[in-house]
């Protein structure tokens, strides 16, 4: 029985957000197929497997395996094992886009300590090239500063909207 009071999806809606999603992280960096992967598990009601992932994307498992490896290293999905199978389910985390971008990366703090030891062996700001390697050290300082006030307001607006951590 059709339940009356949930509404319905529009599959070519979803298909179309899925493929622009992906189109538009692809143009900044993020591998396709780890983006359409992504956008399908975002668009599900609930977990996938990675068959399910492949079938509603029309590829390969060896496809969705490589993009769901990569996915997971960001944060940005879960894998969870089936109980009494040997498939994984996959899942958004609670978050994603605060883990994916600001908590689990670190980038910044690397970058932050590789440019502290090139300021150093050009012997601080006595030169043209120590003073250019200082104010990149300079700016990801700022960077990383800027999300760390970025994350508590964010962590502030959830919380204010009641949302806080849940299930993606």
């Amino acid at each position: 029985m059709l339940d009356a009071h949930r509404p319905t999806r529009s599959e070519e809606g979803v298909h179309l957000f899925v493929e622009r999603m992906a189109m538009a992280f692809a143009d900044v960096g993020i591998p396709r197929m780890a983006a359409r992967v992504l956008f399908t598990v975002m668009s599900a009601d609930g977990p996938l497997t990675a068959g399910e992932i492949a079938e509603r994307l029309g590829v390969s498992a060896a496809a969705v395996s490589g993009a769901v490896r990569y996915l997971t290293q960001f944060g940005m999905l879960v894998r969870e094992p089936v109980k009494g199978s040997r498939r994984d389910h996959y899942r958004m985390p609670d978050n994603p886009w605060y883990e994916a971008t600001i908590a689990k990366t670190g980038i910044y703090k690397n970058f932050i300590d590789i440019a502290t030891g090139g300021v150093d062996a050009l012997h601080g700001r006595a030169t043209p090239a120590g003073e250019r390697v200082a104010e990149m050290l300079d700016f990801f300082v700022f960077v990383q500063e800027e999300l760390d006030t970025l994350g508590e307001r964010w962590r502030a607006r959830r919380a204010a909207a009641g949302r806080g951590d849940r299930a993606g």
